[in-house]
């Protein structure tokens, strides 16, 4: 048989999609590339997403900003002085966007007007924070995004 152009290129086709769809499988089966959902149950969440909404609204009529910063022993957070471990309950999950097995939840124990991630909960990257709790009866929400 003798070899044109043609039948190179039409060889050379099919050798990319070869390698294409060997890509693809590869991706899709090793356990190293994991597909995680940001959330198990988001449609559930998507239905109360205004609540959410009304919770951040109610955090800016407070006194001052919440701040957040890295500090030797962890990540510190500063709440205004009327929250407080006494009147506040609530909840703190972190979210690690590279790896579900990194999230974690535990609830909010403030020390005065101050939470402290402690530094071996947080390895090095991007993390979002958020904070929900209840303060006086009313519900509130943090959100934030930082590189640890």
């Amino acid at each position: 048989m003798k070899w044109n152009w043609g039948t190179g290129i039409v060889l050379g086709m099919i050798g990319f999609i070869a390698f294409i769809m060997f890509m693809v499988i590869t991706m899709l089966t090793d356990s190293d590339y994991d597909h995680d959902l940001v959330t198990e149950n988001y449609y559930a969440k998507e239905m109360a997403y205004q609540d959410e909404i009304d919770q951040e609204k109610r955090l800016e009529s407070l006194s001052k900003k919440i701040n957040g910063k890295r500090t030797k022993e962890g990540w510190l957070i500063e709440f205004p002085e009327e929250i407080n471990e006494i009147n506040s309950s609530g909840t703190v999950f972190l979210y690690r966007p590279s790896n579900q097995k990194l999230d974690t939840q535990f609830d909010l124990k403030l020390s005065g007007s101050h939470l402290l991630i402690p530094d071996n909960k947080l390895v090095d990257g991007r993390w979002n924070i958020t904070i929900e709790w209840t303060t006086k009866g009313n519900d509130y929400l943090y959100k934030e995004s930082i590189l640890y």
